[in-house]
């Protein structure tokens, strides 16, 4: 069963709060953020447009495993700068195929160039889990009678 729905449809239902980081703030002011806010994954905005993304993976390969100081360095040092993006327009599927793909856990949503919203992995799972739930639940209502003929 593939889940057509657009990545926009998702992101209506889901908390649309934001949280972005300048690549000039500090790795220390981004993994601050990222526990504040209980998140894994930072876009990285300058001039408003995407610059990248800054990620716990980042932080552990790129600070922590090489010695280096998360208040001395900056985000831009360790941001992953080939993001990659969806359109609103795209699904659900696309969203998951890329995820897979790419190995990577969030997606920022760009429009006409902006960002707009970060679906994660997490958001894909839910929403394929409630498509699939409520599939079952009509057809178990169908075998059950529970439509007209």
């Amino acid at each position: 069963m593939e889940i057509t729905t657009a990545a926009r449809t998702l992101l209506e239902h889901k908390n649309r709060e934001l949280w972005s980081i300048s690549p000039h703030a500090t790795v220390f002011e981004a993994i601050k953020l990222m526990a504040d806010k209980s998140i894994g994954a930072l876009p990285v905005v300058e001039g408003g447009r995407l610059a990248g993304i800054v990620s716990e993976r980042d932080y552990m390969k790129k600070v922590a495993l090489m010695g280096r100081s998360s208040k001395d360095t900056k985000v831009g040092e360790i941001m992953t700068c080939e993001v990659v993006t969806v359109a609103p327009e795209q699904s659900v599927a696309e969203c998951m195929n890329l995820v897979t793909q790419f190995r990577v856990r969030h997606l920022p949503v760009v429009e006409n160039g902006t960002l707009i919203d970060i679906i994660s992995i997490g958001d894909l799972v839910r929403w394929i889990i409630a498509t699939q739930r409520m599939t079952i639940e009509q057809l178990e209502k169908y075998i059950a009678g529970g439509y007209p003929g």
